[in-house]
């Protein structure tokens, strides 16, 4: 709104005006999300959404520091058929094996950790079988 309310107009005519104005512009058309239905109409309401949109628009998670090296070791564990070398391959699995060990000495606040090291020579034995096979 770029004027003053005249002092003889009622503040909600004076509103309407400036509104109705804009759309007749098409001020209201380029806007992010026009015609699209508002996200959440219905859920209960959360103080805290503005957060939480703002981390999944970065793609950012946080997760209590047990959960997070369980997700690592999964990823792990997924990503080693893929591998190249095998060299490579020890390397993710010492990687995370030595984050399981130090997690495993001084346990970290949340969730029970409930993993245990990869058996490094057995996982590599297996991406070898694999490697063969293929």
């Amino acid at each position: 709104m770029t004027e003053r309310k005249p002092p003889n107009v009622s503040f909600e005519s004076w509103v309407d005006k400036q509104i109705r104005e804009s759309e007749q512009r098409g001020d209201f058309s380029q806007l992010p999300g026009f015609g699209k239905p508002l996200d959440s109409v219905e859920a209960p309401y959360d103080e805290n959404w503005w957060i939480k949109r703002k981390m999944q628009r970065e793609g950012v998670s946080v997760l209590p520091p047990a959960l997070a090296l369980r997700k690592e070791a999964e990823e792990v564990s997924a990503a080693v058929p893929g591998v190249r070398t095998e060299a490579e391959v020890r390397r993710m699995l010492t990687e995370v094996n030595e984050k399981i060990r130090a997690a495993i000495r001084r346990p970290p606040p949340g969730p029970l950790l409930n993993l245990r090291p990869f058996d490094v020579e057995a996982v590599v034995e297996e991406w070898r079988a694999a490697r063969d096979s293929a």
